[in-house]
């Protein structure tokens, strides 16, 4: 079985930029693609950006250009790096693997002021 953990969420300015991690930890040998789902409050959870095992990489139009999905060598961690946050960016941010399903982890808070 997969276990995810995030980290890397907070408080930051509408403009400010931070860096979601998240750790995979378990057997990944069948991760098929990872990603990162964004559920804001009283709104469904939505996947937002997705890489697969060649590299290609998927985002959602609402967040193109400002958002950058990477992983590590191993296929142990995938990040998210948000840029020129939005007040509407507020959410809890999910990763994610494929491998057949889609798991995710806990989540961790985004909140952007205005």
């Amino acid at each position: 079985q997969v276990q995810l953990v995030e980290s890397g969420g907070g408080l930051v300015e509408a403009g400010g930029s931070l860096r979601l991690s998240c750790t995979i930890s378990g057997n990944s040998f069948s991760i098929k693609a990872m990603g990162w789902y964004r559920q804001a409050p009283g709104k469904q959870r939505d996947l937002v950006a997705t890489i697969y095992n060649s590299g290609h990489t998927i985002y959602a139009d609402s967040v193109e250009g400002r958002i950058t999905i990477s992983r590590d060598n191993a296929g142990n961690a995938v990040y998210l790096q948000l840029d020129r946050l939005e007040p509407e960016d507020t959410a809890d941010d999910y990763c994610c693997v494929y491998t057949g399903a889609v798991t995710w982890g806990q989540g961790t808070q985004v909140t952007v002021s205005s």
